[in-house]
């Protein structure tokens, strides 16, 4: 139980990059209820766009200097495949079956894969610069700068989002088309500006998590989405899709509880077995399944009933 604290911290840093990634679907989900299987494609680009903008400054620029722009490139890169792909996938089948754009947004997420795979160089893993700085120590718990990093991104982008839906223009038209798409066209909203705004949000939140994750591991890899994406859409389950609040606490919920499986399941009398870092994903899983059943609007959702 000495080791409790930095489960925890890892825990957190996890979870808080989860969090980044489960707002895009949380925000998706919320105006147009479309489940955008492939943003967490949308996280990997962020990625590979901020390590391209890296690799084109020299390994001569300071990291510092670096990271801003690596986040602008990230960002840009990001956004623009999700307004591509709002235009082009999505809008065509707004009216179409909830099947239709479900399995679009599957085929969607392996063509990113495979086009980002399909450039030179990107077959294997490519290594991330790092944050000079660190390791840092806070009693028993030692942290690196990129986590440092994750967590204040995620803190500082989720109070802007806050702010932005409650008290800007935007942010009220937002919530207008959320809660009636109809009428808020009657309104003089532009509902397809708002959704693409939204698809834009979501994908500036998963390319600064992306950031995060090649700072934290060193690496980032063609198909890092698939998995990264699938817990955060998990996340923001867990915590109510289409709350913002409930996309964050899902995220920590979901980092805690794949680090303290991983670290004391095995401890328990006749589970060694599944206490691997191979099983903390099920059992973040089975926490999920649990919550469900007894709160199926997650977390922090809201009943509501279907809209016609």
């Amino acid at each position: 139980m000495h080791e409790l604290p930095q489960n925890l911290a890892n825990g957190l840093f996890l979870g808080a990059m989860y969090g980044l990634i489960a707002v895009g679907y949380t925000m998706v989900y919320g105006i147009i209820q479309l489940i955008n299987f492939a943003h967490g494609e949308i996280f990997m680009t962020g990625a590979f766009g901020a390590l391209a903008v890296y690799s084109k400054l020299g390994a001569g620029v300071s990291i510092w200097i670096a990271l801003p722009l690596m986040i602008v490139g990230g960002v840009a890169t990001a956004t623009l495949v999700a307004v591509l792909a709002e235009r082009f996938a999505y809008r065509p089948l707004r009216n179409a079956p909830r099947l239709a754009p479900l399995i679009t947004a599957i085929g969607l997420s392996i063509f990113l894969q495979q086009l980002v795979w399909g450039f030179p160089g990107n077959k294997s893993a490519r290594v991330f610069p790092s944050l000079p700085g660190g390791p840092f120590h806070v009693g028993s718990v030692v942290f690196q700068s990129a986590d440092i990093f994750v967590v204040v991104a995620a803190v500082l982008s989720t109070l802007f989002l806050a702010y932005f839906v409650r008290s800007t223009r935007t942010g009220r038209a937002m919530q207008a088309t959320a809660q009636d798409p109809d009428t808020a066209k009657l309104m003089g909203i532009d509902t397809d500006k708002v959704i693409v705004i939204a698809f834009a949000i979501g994908a500036v939140f998963a390319a600064i998590a992306g950031v995060s994750s090649g700072l934290r591991y060193g690496q980032i890899e063609y198909n890092m989405g698939f998995l990264n994406g699938l817990f955060a859409f998990t996340a923001a389950v867990l915590g109510g899709i289409g709350n913002i609040y409930g996309a964050m606490l899902g995220g920590l919920v979901l980092g805690l509880a794949q680090t303290l499986s991983a670290a004391y399941i095995q401890y328990i009398p006749g589970m060694s077995q599944f206490g691997s870092q191979d099983w903390s994903g099920v059992w973040a899983f089975v926490i999920l399944i649990l919550v469900l059943m007894f709160r199926p609007q997650g977390l922090l959702g809201e009943r509501v009933a279907d809209r016609a």
